[in-house]
């Protein structure tokens, strides 16, 4: 059984800073890659950013880059989202997903992820 709990979330104002993390627990062995996600209201749940476990490598949607960024723990099976700049646009539940095969399609690409958290929000005011 895997599971990923968010925390983090909250109430910021416009400029404002937030870090979310997220904790994997269960069958941690197998990680290849772990991600954030975002979903606001009567939208599409969209991409936010990546980390490779192994390699550290990453990888940002456009709207949030040079603003955010994805870190790893691997000791303690964590991924952090560092966000700054926040805008109101911002404002969404933020969603950690992981994969534990290699990527056959996309990164940004939800149906990718094997493994999902509940979500927590992140509400941005003006």
């Amino acid at each position: 059984q895997v599971q990923l709990v968010e925390s983090g979330g909250g109430l910021v104002q416009a400029g404002g800073s937030l870090r979310l993390s997220c904790a994997a627990s269960g069958r941690t062995f197998n990680n290849y890659a772990m991600a954030w996600f975002r979903q606001a209201p009567g939208t599409e749940r969209e991409f936010v950013a990546v980390i490779r476990w192994k390699t550290g490598s990453t990888y940002y949607a456009d709207s949030v880059k040079g603003r955010f960024t994805i870190s790893r723990d691997n000791a303690k099976n964590t991924v952090f989202l560092q966000m700054s700049s926040l805008k109101p646009e911002d404002t969404a539940v933020y969603y950690c997903a992981r994969k534990v095969t290699p990527f056959s399609g996309a990164v940004f690409t939800s149906t990718e992820y094997e493994y999902w958290g509940q979500g927590t929000q992140v509400t941005v005011s003006s």
